[in-house]
């Protein structure tokens, strides 16, 4: 019997290399996540390619989404922003084929990875090897949660880091301890960009962001944590922010007057 890096259905993260399954997917069984209601559920990367394909969609200049149909995992989609110094995935789906690495190639290749915290670390390590083992930026503050372990794998520590020339990753915190958001500061016309996965989450009007420990098991952070996600992203300029799903994910202009905003109505909404 051949080895297999098997996927776990809830969440999308793929293991290292083993005979069988695991025996359970921490990152699931973790207070943040869940496991379903049929219990720890497996599969592998060949039979996603068989039931399921990404799409690309262009967000604008230089930013491109791509998800995965029928959705899978936590049903997040990942992001291609292009650099003059390359090009960024940011965040991952657990999907990757021949249709994507010919689109992706088309529109210049990968130069790195970076994710915003470990709920979208998925096929990470496939990715960085089908193009060239590319780094993989993660925040050490989370190392722990890596399930696939790989020398493409790039650890940083403190609260940004410069990466590909223009771009920045800013440690928020909150919904993880190594929670990242990137700063972009050529979209949005030269404007700047902020994406947030759901580190800094765009909800249902948007028009505001919120924030969240678990998202659903509906468990708040506190305003001591809200305020150092805030106080992260105050030095930056941006006008826009993308999250992490293709629906309610952006928000389109004044981002930085709505953050602000929106984190003074849930620091109101959990005082005693």
């Amino acid at each position: 019997m051949a080895s297999a890096s098997y996927i776990c259905i809830t969440c999308g993260t793929q293991f290292s290399p083993s005979l069988t399954p695991p025996n359970s997917c921490p990152i699931c069984e973790d207070e943040r996540q869940y496991l379903p209601v049929g219990g720890q559920q497996w599969t592998s990367l060949q039979k996603l390619r068989n039931s399921h394909k990404n799409c690309f969609l262009k967000k604008e200049e230089d930013l491109y989404g791509i998800g995965t149909v029928p959705e899978f995992g936590i049903g997040q989609r990942a992001l291609l922003v292009r650099t003059p110094s390359g090009n960024l995935l940011w965040d991952c789906i657990s999907l990757l084929d021949e249709a994507t690495l010919d689109i992706i190639a088309g529109l210049g290749g990968l130069a790195a990875i970076a994710i915003s915290h470990p709920h979208y670390y998925t096929t990470m390590v496939e990715w960085s090897q089908a193009f060239g083992n590319i780094p993989i930026y993660l925040h050490e503050d989370d190392r722990s949660y890596v399930m696939r372990a790989d020398k493409c794998i790039e650890y940083w520590q403190g609260e940004t880091l410069q990466i590909l020339t223009e771009l920045t990753l800013i440690r928020c915190g909150g919904h993880f301890q190594g929670g990242v958001v990137l700063h972009w500061p050529a979209g949005a016309a030269g404007k700047g960009v902020l994406l947030t996965g759901d580190i800094i989450q765009v909800v249902a009007d948007r028009k505001h962001v919120s924030f969240m420990y678990s998202y659903p098991n509906l468990i708040p952070l506190s305003a001591s944590k809200v305020k150092k996600i805030v106080s992260a992203v105050e030095p930056f300029t941006y006008d826009r922010i993308y999250g992490a799903w293709w629906r309610r994910s952006t928000i389109e202009k004044n981002a930085k007057t709505a953050l602000q905003r929106s984190a003074e109505r849930y620091l109101q909404y959990i005082k005693d």
